[in-house]
């Protein structure tokens, strides 16, 4: 648009406010948009514009404080530039927003507004002449002109010394010396007050005067104050094209280092700001000297770095971390042995090997206080409380606790993170735990590290190695931090239900501690210790309402549970409470009934009384609660035929009893096996057979017909119930001996033994693992006879003093003591099979 007077900016201006900076005519500035109106104004006009007219705003600048700004339109300042917007970039990191480069053209004033909404759009008059940046520096303002040219003549040799005083080989002031050279000196005010550095006030005050004279009288003493400044700096430091982009701010008689020429783009004073905290918080963050050099560089890269780069952001959260993590700082640990085994004795009862262990730690952390964190894992079935003992030990020792659930977990990355050069890298889990807790000598819980995967990302158990190797993880190096990190003051507490599935490289870097089922008995202290009121207080009832006899309770595990934890036993004394808040809730229902009119009270005692209070438990109370019993001992029941034997099992969730049954045909000799049993336990019954056989005639054994090998014209059929279970390992082979020997024999096992050991095919019996858990099965099944291998003895000694006292244990070195065990008067040709030839001396 053109007129008499030269260009024209357009009369119907859209305007951007903004808080950041000011924009002078002649500059460049680039601006951050995120509030609604601004983004619209990109949206809608800058966007969707096709001509050269739709790229010019108004720039007016928001006074109004940043930390009170609202939604409503605050009062515009009285002056703008109006500007051509060159670049627009938008991103949706850390929030949807745009930004802008504006190059300015002129001033305006606001006549009037023509809407607020989606973006401010006003009626506008232009205050400077458009052309001015584009006539010969020879055709403004001259020294003719009286005082402002005067003003003009002494400004423009203030600039020239200020640019003899710069080393032309720095980008920036080659720049400046051009546009010295070709501007005409009307623009140079607003332009020098763009360049140098100079606060948003001293800007302002540029951008108000619209007399030109008054310009440059505003303009002058600001670069008079930079060259200045420059002589200062030129006295105390050698120059350099480093040095020549700086320059200092002499204000109050003061003197301040850091401004900085700046041609494109204007620096936030909050950018600054903001790098100079980060700074003092890197230095105050007492990394070691390798961290520290490392934070160092990134912030000297963060600080060349421009917002709207997406390394920016990057840098900047590496930063964040490496000050937030705790390289130096620590808890200190409650060394009380007295108190710590009094508060582990308070939140669980048995697990004295566990409680141990913690206390010997103590003790050992008195004499030494530079003891390394033990690393222990806790191996033993569900529900006894592995993972809810390393809580308790945190809060013993005082420290943080932190838990880590490493099941199914089947990349490496997330125990040691992921390198930075990856969209979306993070540290790993040790690293984040770390920064959770905020100490560095936390207790780890690392849940479940027997059910680690492994994929194409990599082996975590792998990567686990050397966190948990007191060696290695003084020095352990995460991915992302790419710099070594102090775990030896971490306590890491791992947890298995077995360890079969641990790769052996892990499990020998771990402490083992077996934690064992549960008794009969110490089921029924911890029911009436902890699970009980625990339940009672989460179903809002109290023991004046609900009271559970022991004999109810030792019916509960009996007959409705079979485990070696106590979460089914939890969960059946949740349903009694459920049951119990119904009545009491009825009974609250009807109280409050009873205190209606006569007439109503009589009908209302005629439907429902209260309930009496505490409501007990008893055996048939439970049966309606609980239904019927889910187990039964039928021991004694299954052993009423020849060909039955009751055997001892381990699983992960503890031991368990296991059936043996054998029956025979007329065949042709054939051994068939049923209950999907694995290759060990085949092999085992073979051995059973053979032996069996090879001593058929000293044991009396017989086939169908009486003859003496008791495979001759039979088959045999030996199953394990119950058929869906998987099994296998060799620890039945005295059982299925013990099972043919009654079948060939036809005489019954007696009904209250059970047994385990493997065996050879001299008739040896080999020691088996997991005897705690199979006695204990042997005796919540109401076993009174228990046969083990003699090697096996020293397993004994683990099990509690009642199930000791409850059972008879029988040790056999070979079969014969298993068979003499089994069978009530011994078995026939037992006492024979001992006799050994006596060999005499010949010297």
């Amino acid at each position: 648009m053109t007129s008499s007077d030269g260009i024209q900016i357009p009369s119907r201006l859209p305007l951007l406010l903004t808080h950041e900076g000011v924009l002078l005519p002649g500059s460049t500035v680039r601006f951050r948009v995120d509030s609604p109106r601004n983004m619209q104004l990109v949206s809608q006009r800058l966007l969707r514009g096709t001509s050269l007219k739709s790229t010019i705003i108004g720039v007016i600048p928001n006074t109004r404080d940043p930390e009170q700004d609202t939604d409503d339109l605050p009062t515009l300042h009285k002056v703008g530039t109006a500007g051509i917007a060159v670049q627009v970039v938008g991103s949706n990191w850390p929030k949807p927003h745009y930004t802008l480069l504006i190059t300015g053209l002129c001033r305006f004033s606001v006549s009037s507004l023509l809407k607020e909404r989606p973006f401010v759009l006003a009626e506008v008059e232009q205050l400077d002449k458009l052309n001015q940046y584009t006539i010969p520096a020879t055709e403004g303002v001259t020294a003719e002109d009286g005082e402002l040219g005067e003003l003009s003549q002494k400004f423009h040799q203030a600039a020239v010394q200020l640019l003899g005083m710069l080393d032309m080989s720095v980008p920036v002031v080659a720049k400046f010396r051009r546009l010295l050279d070709s501007l005409p000196r009307e623009t140079l005010p607003d332009v020098v007050a763009s360049m140098i550095r100079t606060s948003k006030e001293e800007k302002l005050q540029v951008l108000d005067a619209l007399i030109l004279e008054e310009r440059f009288k505003k303009a002058l003493p600001m670069l008079t104050r930079q060259i200045e400044g420059l002589k200062l700096l030129q006295k105390t430091r050698k120059r350099s094209p480093e040095n020549e982009k700086r320059v200092l701010s002499v204000r109050k008689g003061g003197v301040i280092p850091g401004r900085t020429f700046n041609l494109d783009e204007e620096d936030e004073d909050e950018d600054g700001d903001d790098a100079a905290a980060l700074e003092r918080k890197v230095h105050g963050a007492n990394m070691p000297e390798a961290a520290l050099k490392v934070c160092i560089k990134e912030l000297k890269r963060l600080k060349k770095m421009p917002q709207s780069m997406p390394e920016y952001s990057l840098t900047r959260n590496y930063l964040d971390l490496m000050v937030e993590l705790p390289w130096s700082k620590s808890t200190k640990d409650c060394l009380d042995i007295g108190a710590a085994r009094s508060l582990l004795d308070n939140d669980h009862y048995a697990m004295e090997k566990l409680k141990r262990r913690v206390v010997e730690y103590l003790a050992v952390r008195q004499l030494k206080t530079t003891l390394k964190g033990p690393i222990l894992c806790f191996v033993g079935p569900p529900g006894v409380g592995k993972t809810s003992v390393g809580r308790s030990i945190a809060r013993t020792l005082g420290r943080e606790f932190h838990r880590i659930s490493l099941g199914g977990v089947c990349d490496q990355s997330d125990i040691r993170g992921h390198r930075r050069t990856y969209v979306g890298s993070m540290p790993g889990r040790i690293i984040n735990g770390l920064k959770t807790v905020g100490v560095n000598n936390p207790v780890f819980l690392l849940d479940e590290v027997d059910k680690l995967g492994k994929s194409l990302q990599g082996d975590p158990a792998a990567a686990l190695l050397e966190v948990l190797d007191p060696e290695q993880n003084h020095s352990f190096t995460d991915h992302y931090l790419n710099v070594a990190f102090d775990l030896s003051q971490v306590l890491f507490i791992a947890t298995a239900n077995t360890t079969a599935t641990i790769p052996p490289a892990l499990l020998d870097r771990m402490e083992v501690l077996q934690v064992q089922g549960y008794t009969q008995e110490e089921k029924v202290e911890i029911a009436h210790r902890h699970l009980i009121p625990n339940q009672l207080e989460q179903h809002g009832l109290t023991p004046q309402q609900l009271l559970i006899p022991q004999d109810t309770t030792q019916d509960i595990i009996s007959r409705y549970t079979r485990e070696a934890g106590v979460r089914s036993l939890e969960r059946k004394v949740g349903a009694i409470c459920r049951a119990v808040a119904v009545k009491v809730a009825e009974g609250h229902k009807v109280s409050q009934a009873l205190a209606l009119s006569p007439g109503e009270q009589t009908q209302q005692r005629d439907k429902a009384a209260p309930p009496e209070m505490p409501i007990v438990i008893d055996h048939l109370a439970l049966k309606d609660i609980l239904g019927p019993p889910l187990f039964e001992m039928e021991v004694s029941e299954r052993l009423t035929l020849p060909g039955v034997a009751l055997g001892l099992a381990w699983t992960p969730l503890g031991g368990e009893i296991l059936f043996v049954e054998a029956s025979r045909m007329e065949g042709e000799g054939q051994l068939t096996l049923t209950g999907q049993l694995g290759d060990i336990m085949k092999e085992s019954a073979h051995l059973a057979i053979s032996w069996l056989r090879s001593n058929a005639k000293t044991y009396q054994l017989t086939n169908l017909v009486g003859g003496q090998d008791p495979l001759e014209g039979t088959d045999i059929h030996l199953h394990f119930p119950a058929g869906a279970v998987t099994k296998d390992g060799p620890s039945a082979g005295v059982t299925i001996v013990t099972c043919l020997a009654s079948l060939f024999s036809g005489r019954l096992v007696r009904s209250d033994v059970a047994m385990t050991g493997e065996i050879t095919l001299r008739g040896l019996v080999l020691p088996v693992g997991g005897i705690k858990d199979k006695v204990l099965a042997a005796h919540r099944a109401g076993v009174k006879r228990v046969i083990l291998p003699q090697r096996n003895e020293k397993d004994l000694e683990e099990l509690p003093a009642n199930v000791k006292a409850d059972l008879d244990f029988v040790t056999a070195r070979n079969l014969d003591d298993v068979l003499n065990a089994a069978f009530d008067g011994g078995f026939p040709g037992t006492t024979s099979a001992h006799t050994h030839p006596q060999l005499s001396s010949k010297l």
